[in-house]
């Protein structure tokens, strides 16, 4: 067997490209003939892949293989992710109420003019600004001139200062960041920190910690500012899942935002991209291209859909039962919502409520995990109202999906789903996961999880 990886990946995670290494790996030990070199590519991938495409043609024979390109969605006036649409914001509010100390934006923006368009189940990819506060407190503790100029990522030249609002991350940092800011700087910390080796430790010391805290703490020399902003990485733009349904809202896309902020290490800290949605968006139209992240969710027209999305996992739900109401489909909608308090935190409750009203929401099933003693989360109400929703699986076809946080809440929703076709349907715990597994297959079991 001839092969060659190319393995995908982001520096800002530990094992970088570690799938793409195991299996370059693996098949080295099993005899297969690697015809080109492994190529690991960071979020910035075009570069890097057309160096592995042509190798890889090259050694198969430009003749034995069709050409492939890499994959980059233009609408039709050619906004894209490398050309994203500046898109007007029309409507920007939080959803929580006053006291509550959590902060989740509804934001609508203008497609007007853009030929953009999307699906429900699609992303929103939005490119953000860093703080020009932050951007200001770096160049004061710098020997470098705001307007100096250097190189973009993407090509030309700016303004220093421009640079780093627009087009650097001056947030992240990770292991190799430290190890390259370490050969410029004198400090001995980060000298043992590089020395040792620890995951652990590396972990520890870049959580709650950003570029600022490097330039005054362990303070780093750099010839010029060419060099400095060389050791950064591109500010990427997020995905946020779409909560609006064409149909519904032509010309707009709407965004369900949770807003990051934090203290760490002796400062208030606060998302890159939420927090410019938020506080620093006002009169500017922040550049918008879409992405779609659920290949496998097609919505179905013709059947129930259960739908589970505490917090910001409402999103795409509030997308798919407006869909669904605007073309009339048939079959149910229940839709699990829970976030901490009813009375602060109930997202668009108004317009679930009239949803019900008007028949469009079959079920809704809500857990407020902190308006009583004990916690009360969407799998808890998943496991209380068992019999009806095994039947809707079983008997009605309906499909199943989930929206949310990864680490938790998503790994106990399909626990309390494994319990449920047991418990109700007399499954054995075999013939349970067989089931679910089944429910994958026929993609009426679907997840967006983060």
């Amino acid at each position: 067997m001839n092969f060659s990886v190319l393995a995908l990946g982001d520096t800002e995670y530990p094992d970088f490209c570690k799938c793409g290494i195991e299996f370059d790996t693996r098949f080295e030990q099993l005899g297969a003939t690697r015809i080109f070199p492994r190529v690991d590519c960071d979020v910035d991938f075009d570069e890097p892949y057309e160096e592995w495409k042509k190798g890889v043609l090259d050694a198969l024979g430009a003749s034995a293989a069709p050409a492939a390109t890499a994959s980059e969605d233009f609408s039709e006036d050619g906004y894209s992710k490398k050309n994203p649409f500046p898109a007007p914001i029309l409507k920007n509010v939080n959803l929580n109420a006053d006291g509550s100390p959590r902060e989740t934006h509804h934001i609508e923006f203008s497609l007007e003019g853009s030929g953009l368009e999307y699906e429900v189940g699609d992303a929103l990819g939005v490119y953000p600004q860093n703080d020009e506060a932050m951007v200001d407190e770096i160049l004061s503790n710098m020997n470098f001139k705001p307007t100096e100029e250097v190189p973009l990522p993407g090509g030309g030249e700016g303004t220093l200062r421009e640079a780093l609002i627009y087009s650097y991350d001056i947030r992240n940092l990770n292991k190799t960041f430290i190890q390259n800011w370490q050969q410029r700087s004198g400090s001995p910390f980060l000298r043992s920190l590089v020395e040792g080796d620890d995951k652990a430790a590396f972990d520890d010391f870049c959580w709650g910690r950003e570029l600022i805290d490097l330039i005054t703490d362990h303070p780093a020399d750099f010839e010029d500012a060419e060099e400095f902003v060389g050791s950064l990485k591109k500010l990427q733009p997020r995905l946020y899942s779409i909560s609006s349904s064409p149909k519904a809202h032509p010309n707009e896309v709407h965004l369900t935002v949770g807003i990051v902020r934090y203290h760490s290490k002796h400062r208030d800290r606060a998302g890159v991209c939420s927090s410019f949605l938020s506080d620093r968006s006002e009169g500017v139209n922040p550049g918008v291209f879409f992405i779609q992240t659920m290949h496998s969710v097609c919505l179905r027209m013709v059947t129930p859909v259960i739908m589970v999305g505490p917090g910001t996992g409402i999103a795409p739900f509030r997308a798919f039962l407006e869909e669904r109401k605007a073309t009339e489909a048939k079959g149910g909608n229940w839709l699990f919502f829970g976030n901490p308090h009813e009375a602060e935190d109930f997202l668009y409750k108004e317009e679930l409520d009239q949803m019900a009203s008007d028949g469009v929401l079959t079920k809704l099933s809500t857990a407020f995990s902190r308006d009583q003693k004990e916690k009360i989360y969407v799998q808890n109400r998943m496991i209380e109202a068992g019999a009806e929703l095994w039947k809707w699986l079983n008997e009605d076809k309906a499909a199943f999906y989930v929206c949310g946080d990864a680490s938790r809440m998503a790994k106990d929703v399909d626990a309390a789903l494994h319990t449920i076709a047991q418990e109700h349907g007399g499954l054995s715990e075999d013939e349970a996961a067989a089931f679910i597994k089944t429910l994958k297959k026929e993609k009426r079991y679907c997840r967006d999880v983060y």
